[in-house]
């Protein structure tokens, strides 16, 4: 075991004493006294929730202890919070094991110090660029009678057994909505009277390859994998107020190597999507159009980039470190102009080619449904008007909310997947099943909630009580 830092090898005594993470389960945070457990308050069978998002230009990791979590306004407090560049993934899949793995152990080990505490299991966030998604939907018959709990299960049952995606992995199963017989979109069937019960899921799942790449790769740097979440998910829970959330939205996280988007409507989360573009992509544009270095491009787009013109552009200039045969003169001076004309048009392209794609997702969408740009990338100038203009909505920039920490750079819209993925795992939405359970692959229909009183039944109905 040489080699290995002090953290690495907490991590490793702790799998060898404590076993696997717990699913979550929302009514395990306060003991039958009605006194808090802290442990069970992140829904974990440890002290600390860790949440590590593997984006293209940097992996952050978000730590949130017990005490962090104040249920009276849905919000949390991170205890300690680490990031560093992105190695050895690109677009959310392993490139390099040895890279990938070291970057994570080093955005953990940050976040460890600083939350004064060790993790031995992550819940990993990966871009939506890797994700496909499809509905299922199924029915069972319940008779002329008031529905019950296990009428409910049995339809999960039927719905799980259709799950089948040769050389995928899913890594979301949500509940999109019930029908009791001619009646749908029901958030609650239980308690109604019906013949037949059926029930629509949407599943998220993510590439065979990818997704051992991903469990590799934490375990190589001695954590487990808790859950893998899709990234636009995760940032749509970061960003969205409850209303959005509930009268519709699309949200666009604009990151470094890839754009996602989610859409939510009736507080559902119906659609994920996303593009292997990304912010990184307009660095590049800079940097050939300029002919300059990535780091220049990168530094020009932020200080001086915008993505809609300026009344003061063709009067002002702005200098990038020459490259090449050139470098020897130290820098070259261009017309501020330049920028708009390379910037705006990859923005552009990229806003086309996901209002394409939302037409051929077929989803039927308001005309009022709004539009909500978050990660780094939105932050460029004139980023939200091309946006109006390409998807004819409403459009605001959205910054993560309900999450204080310690680092105030960490609550920039760049770590909205990060802070979103740690707010849905204690408060939701859930999947239908443990989000262990489906990282570990058992799908059957024995692995539906049961009728008898159980961890699963429990989470099961609490997930009806709290998130329809």
């Amino acid at each position: 075991m040489s080699g290995l830092t002090e953290k690495q090898m907490a991590r490793l005594t702790a799998h060898s004493q404590g076993g696997g993470v717990a699913h979550f389960m929302v009514d395990s945070c306060f003991s039958p006294q009605g006194d808090r457990d802290p442990r069970k308050g992140l829904g974990l069978n440890q002290e600390a929730l860790a949440t590590l998002d593997l984006g293209g230009s940097k992996i952050g990791c978000f730590i949130v202890r017990a005490e962090g979590v104040r249920r009276a306004d849905r919000s949390l407090r991170a205890a300690g919070v680490g990031f560093v560049g992105s190695r050895g993934i690109r677009a959310g899949a392993v490139i390099d094991l040895e890279a990938a793995s070291q970057s994570i152990a080093k955005a953990v080990e940050q976040a460890e110090a600083m939350a004064g505490c060790a993790v031995r299991a992550v819940r990993l966030v990966i871009p939506g660029a890797q994700t496909l998604v499809h509905r299922i939907t199924t029915e069972v018959s319940i008779g002329h009678k008031p529905i019950q709990d296990h009428d409910t299960a049995r339809a999960i049952s039927s719905a799980l057994a259709h799950i089948h995606q040769p050389h995928r992995k899913p890594i979301h199963i949500l509940p999109l909505s019930w029908r009791v017989d001619q009646q749908s979109e029901i958030k609650d069937p239980r308690g109604l009277m019906g013949r037949v019960l059926g029930l629509e899921l949407l599943v998220i799942s993510i590439n065979e390859g990818v997704f051992h790449g991903l469990i590799n790769a934490a375990r190589k740097a001695h954590l487990e994998v808790d859950a893998i979440i899709s990234a636009p998910l995760a940032s749509a829970v970061g960003v969205l107020e409850p209303d959005e959330a509930k009268l519709g939205a699309i949200v666009i996280d604009m990151g470094a190597g890839t754009t996602t988007l989610a859409v939510f409507k009736g507080g559902n989360c119906i659609h994920v999507d996303g593009l292997n573009i990304g912010g990184m992509h307009v660095t590049q544009d800079l940097a050939r159009g300029l002919s300059t270095t990535l780091v220049g491009a990168e530094r020009v787009k932020t200080l001086h980039g915008a993505a809609i013109a300026s009344i003061h552009e063709d009067f002002e200039t702005v200098s990038v470190p020459a490259r090449g045969d050139e470098s020897e003169s130290g820098s070259i001076t261009v017309p501020r102009s330049i920028l708009k004309g390379v910037i705006a048009p990859r923005i552009e392209e990229t806003f086309e080619l996901l209002r394409e794609r939302l037409r051929l997702s077929g989803l039927n969408l308001d005309s009022q449904m709004g539009v909500v740009l978050t990660g780094g990338a939105s932050q460029l100038v004139g980023v939200r008007e091309v946006a109006v203009r390409i998807f004819d909505r409403p459009c605001r920039l959205g910054r993560p909310v309900r999450v204080k920490s310690p680092l105030d750079a960490s609550l920039g819209p760049s770590f909205a997947a990060t802070i979103g993925a740690s707010l849905r795992t204690v408060y939701g939405p859930f999947d239908v099943v443990s989000t262990r359970n489906i990282v570990e692959g058992r799908l059957g229909p024995k692995d539906a909630p049961k009728t008898q009183r159980g961890d699963m039944m429990e989470r099961f109905v609490e997930l009806l009580r709290d998130y329809f």
